[in-house]
């Protein structure tokens, strides 16, 4: 089973419009309405490949209520911890004209440290049945800010890997933990590391960097580019299909359920970084976010291209 940590669980609310008109009363052509957060991103990939995904997180309130009812045709079982603070709600307004989008991301609302410490309490519950822990997303207010160093250690305490995919003073008060994987994109590795990492070699030196800090798999997300992938089998590249792209959002959060599927499965490293990109690239021909259709990947698969690098290129 693949265990997914959603602290900041969200409402996202897409809406498609002709066009964005800043400052003007604007008439959205569609709404669609998603579970959200990144972690259940992370989830409904894992599902969707086949895997028994259950899903932690902090929801409360009527936001909270609709939160979970949006979950009940993902196939992923719900162990939320519930609190008292309404979920937050997020918007993605689509403009179809020049097929980009604009987010507006709630902050979330605070937690009580007796909700924290539920939660911790269910976490220590769930992980004997996790073969994969993944811990996604920002920390609400409340939550301590070392409070993922404390997930991760709990379950490396029970032999669990943990795939870690969030950024700034989350990702690196969590990196003495060494979790198993990480997911930065480039802006993200160049903040945690104070580098200049423009180019290929600058951004693998500094991969490894964080791979000899303890960290098993760094993935860089390289968006439409693909990711790198510096481990202990060598420094690889997965380069993304040229594809024509409806959605985004959610891309990252697929690769990353790729990765916990295949290290739950003992997929080896290239068959992995493959069916994770094409899973990420699958996601960007919906509409709808942590979302694929299987005929897609299995077109996709193919034409993914997995390159394992010497150290001189």
């Amino acid at each position: 089973m693949i265990l997914t940590v959603t602290l900041n669980t969200s409402v996202d609310k897409l809406y498609v419009l002709d066009r964005l008109c800043p400052h003007e009363v604007m008439r959205v052509g569609e709404v669609n309405n998603t579970a959200g957060g990144k972690g259940l991103n992370v989830s409904r990939a894992a599902a969707l490949l086949g895997e028994r995904v259950a899903a932690m997180g902090f929801v409360g309130g009527h936001n909270g209520a609709l939160f979970e009812s949006l979950i009940r045709e993902d196939g992923i079982e719900k162990r939320f911890t519930h609190v008292r603070a309404e979920t937050r709600s997020c918007i993605n307004v689509r403009d179809l004209e020049t097929n980009r989008s604009t987010e507006f991301l709630e902050p979330g609302n605070p937690v009580t440290a007796e909700e924290v410490q539920n939660f911790l309490r269910d976490f220590e519950a769930e992980l004997p049945s996790a073969d994969v822990v993944t811990i996604s997303g920002s920390m609400p207010k409340g939550v301590p800010p070392d409070f993922y160093a404390s997930l991760i250690e709990t379950a490396r305490r029970r032999r669990k890997p943990v795939l870690l995919d969030t950024s700034g003073a989350a990702l690196k008060n969590a990196l003495a933990a060494k979790p198993a994987l990480i997911k930065p994109n480039a802006d993200e590795i160049r903040a945690l590391l104070h580098a200049d990492a423009s180019s290929q070699r600058e951004m693998i030196a500094a991969a490894e960097r964080l791979h000899q800090g303890g960290v098993s798999i760094v993935a860089v997300s390289l968006g439409k580019e693909g990711v790198l992938v510096v481990c202990g089998g060598g420094v690889y590249r997965g380069v993304t299909p040229d594809v024509p792209v409806v959605n985004t959002v959610g891309c990252g959060d697929s690769m990353v359920g790729a990765f916990a599927v295949g290290l739950a499965r003992r997929t080896p490293m290239e068959e992995a970084i493959r069916c994770a990109v094409a899973v990420s690239t699958a996601n960007a021909l919906t509409k709808a976010t942590g979302f694929f259709h299987q005929k897609d990947l299995m077109e996709l698969l193919p034409r993914v291209r997995v390159e394992r690098l010497e150290l001189s290129q």
